[in-house]
């Protein structure tokens, strides 16, 4: 029940900082696109993906180290936390000093990646500060991942989101009065600074054991737990990096920045989207992490069945809403120039579905520390990925480079990373999960199709239809899932926690 209302905590915060983030996040693209244009816009995604690459220097070693705090932290081992953190303080310093250093090692090629540069000004030092506030961030998360693996990830949440709003709004304040970008690059650098140092003195208040030098050396046998979930997280890292951050750069080498610009609009709602639900599994990891490190593999398996009803339910919720409002809200936020075919959206949204419904699996690796088991599943992913994507973008545009991630997501990941999980992890039979998979794709095209029929009674264009629309969309897909999975042990699980939750708030009213 501890780690059942740790996990709940750690999401109803996350959740509401996400949507109040999001908020911000639409207002502040408003003024960035009135005052700097599409130019800037589509340089601000390009620079973005390129610092994502650069973080291929922190190896997997941050995640390694998060894994091997799960157990101590479980038996209040501080001695060994305490000599952990030391480990996790050397490597972030360092990796932070090796990203500004390559970071600038980077600025002369930059000419190759921004194809179409004619109204921006002053590439280099936008650049520079990009490289800053990446390399800036390392030096004191090591104390926030901290707070995160004992499940108090709430905190460093609010932190964070405190900060964004503050930036959004002082950001938008800047474009209002200079129409600087610089300006506005280095009011992040100063917001990020001041959340690292505020989280690492929240940190040192609530494990003040970490202010003592006397930290012990680690044993031999969590050196190598770690060395070995590093080599195997390399990969992964690299995996990650290149299938999430080239392909602004593909677009922009072989579109131009501008298209950048538009996709990244599209890439604001569906990133936003990817990292609210990306709060709940985050905020669960630990949890999830503490009853592995505890519980037998029968409880870990009907969990996972259960985050994994709640993973289809939340995207295939998402995935209908997409379908049927993202062009039309694009309409209303930033105009008719800013849209994409439907078309092109449609192969955005088949992929959001097909990575989203990975959440579960991944969340229970990452957990269970199975990174050796899969760590080739990436270069076989990424070479995947660029083959098709080069292949096709010069011929089909921005559908090539969605295709490839879809064509090497679904030809390596779908069947590679729940069999490790089932087997190394769970040590179950695998074909459930592929009937499940597949059950919960049946039901999502029954309720999409069900849905789509009723909202294009609507024909309408106006602020009024949007919103029947809306409420079309947030609410017959639910009754359409609650008719198929009410009965099952996976709903009751949930029915039971929440009814729990809310008697008990009743009781204390």
């Amino acid at each position: 029940m501890l780690r059942t209302k740790k996990a709940l905590v750690n999401i109803v915060v996350a959740l509401f900082g996400q949507i109040l983030g999001l908020f911000v996040s639409f207002i502040a693209r408003i003024y960035f696109v009135k005052y700097l244009g599409a130019e800037y816009l589509g340089l601000n995604g390009l620079f973005t993906n390129i610092i994502s690459i650069l973080s291929l220097v922190e190896l997997g070693i941050g995640p390694a180290i998060v894994y091997s705090l799960y157990r101590p932290l479980a038996e209040n081992d501080i001695q060994k936390v305490k000599s952990l953190m030391k480990l996790y303080k050397k490597a972030y310093t360092l990796i932070g000093i090796i990203i500004f250093i390559v970071g600038l090692l980077v600025i002369p090629i930059l000419p190759l990646f921004v194809t179409n540069k004619a109204n921006i000004i002053g590439l280099e030092p936008i650049f520079v500060l990009f490289v800053i506030n990446a390399s800036i961030s390392y030096f004191f998360s090591y104390k926030r991942n901290l707070i995160i693996a004992d499940q108090y990830r709430y905190v460093a949440t609010i932190y964070r989101y405190s900060f964004f709003i503050f930036l959004n709004v002082l950001q938008i304040f800047i474009l209002f009065l200079t129409k600087n970008y610089l300006i506005f690059l280095i009011m992040m650098i100063l917001c990020t600074l001041l959340e690292n140092i505020f989280v690492a003195r929240r940190a040192d208040r609530m494990y003040p054991f970490l202010k003592k030098k006397n930290a012990l050396k680690l044993d031999k046998g969590t050196i190598l737990e770690i060395k070995r979930n590093t080599s195997a997280l390399i990969f992964h890292k690299i995996g990650g990096v290149v299938i999430n951050s080239t392909d602004n750069i593909l677009i922009s080498i072989n579109l131009g920045v501008i298209w950048v610009g538009l996709y990244s609009n599209y890439l604001l709602i569906i990133t936003a989207l990817h990292t609210m639900i990306g709060q709940i599994f985050t905020a669960v990891t630990a949890t999830v992490g503490n009853l592995v490190a505890v519980e037998s593999k029968k409880k870990s398996l009907f969990m996972f069945q259960v985050i994994y009803l709640a993973n289809f339910w939340i995207y295939g919720l998402c995935l209908i809403g997409l379908f049927l409002l993202i062009n039309p809200f694009m309409n209303f936020w930033l105009g008719k120039q800013m849209l994409i075919s439907m078309d092109v959206v449609s192969f955005i949204l088949i992929n959001f579905y097909i990575q989203g419904m990975r959440k579960t699996v991944l969340t229970f690796r990452e957990a269970s520390g199975l990174y050796w088991n899969d760590r080739y599943k990436p270069l076989f992913e990424v070479t995947v990925n660029l083959i098709v994507s080069i292949i096709l973008v010069p011929h089909y545009g921005l559908p090539g480079i969605f295709i490839g991630t879809i064509v090497s997501t679904m030809t390596i990941c779908f069947w590679l990373e729940p069999y490790v999980l089932y087997k190394h992890g769970f040590h179950s039979p695998l074909k459930p999960y592929f009937l499940k998979y597949i059950y919960y794709l049946i039901v999502l095209l029954v309720a999409g199709v069900i849905t789509h029929e009723v909202t294009s009674l609507i024909a309408e264009e106006s602020v009024i239809s949007f919103i029947f629309i809306a409420l079309i969309s947030l609410s017959l897909p639910n009754v359409i899932f609650l008719i198929f999975f009410y009965r099952t042990k996976e709903f009751q699980y949930w029915f039971n926690l929440f009814k729990s939750v809310f008697k008990k708030r009743m009781q204390k009213k």
